[in-house]
């Protein structure tokens, strides 16, 4: 399984939230900076993926990152993808937890 782990404390802007992601995929080059084109190189991937996000108080205060965008995003995914699973704050690093 492929992990992708997020920590929203090492992160400052949106540009450097999706390019953790741009970094952990193999196919880095194929995506923008937006949700759209987050979930279209994510949804080709194959094998199995893990995502954790932490401390994503942090993630929720970066200009350009829409949260509850990328939460819903996220949802749609797994929801139709069986090889993507997401924990976001499994280690309670944010006061309000989500979980799927």
């Amino acid at each position: 399984m492929k992990i992708i782990y997020i920590d929203g404390e090492k992160l400052e802007s949106a540009d450097g939230f999706y390019g953790a992601f741009r970094d952990a995929l193999p196919e880095a080059e194929l995506y923008g900076n937006n949700l759209d084109a987050l979930y279209d190189a994510l949804s080709v991937l194959r094998g199995d993926i893990g995502i954790i996000m932490v401390n994503t108080d942090a993630i929720r205060s970066i200009p350009g990152v829409r949260w509850h965008g990328l939460v819903r995003m996220l949802e749609d995914l797994t929801g139709e993808r069986d090889n993507i699973r997401v924990l976001i704050d499994p280690f309670e690093t944010d006061d309000a937890l989500i979980d799927f």
